[in-house]
């Protein structure tokens, strides 16, 4: 697999891992005329999006910890 080809599953993958999403299908063609930076720069974002949501969730879970 190209890496290219493999940076794009990468994408779809991470999409595809959120709770309670639909399964994300990207068509590679639409993410084709983009270069590897950018790709990876995509993936970065997307990873630094799913930590601050983890780290939103457990400061979330915590207060009820200190409630009781």
């Amino acid at each position: 697999m190209e890496k290219k080809e493999q940076l794009i599953q990468d994408i779809q993958n991470l999409l595809n891992s959120y709770n309670g999403t639909p399964p994300t299908s990207i068509n590679p063609d639409l993410l084709n005329f983009m270069d590897e930076k950018t790709l990876v720069d995509i993936i970065d974002s997307l990873l630094t999006q799913k930590e601050n949501n983890a780290k939103a969730d457990k400061q979330w879970l915590e207060q009820f910890k200190e409630i009781h």
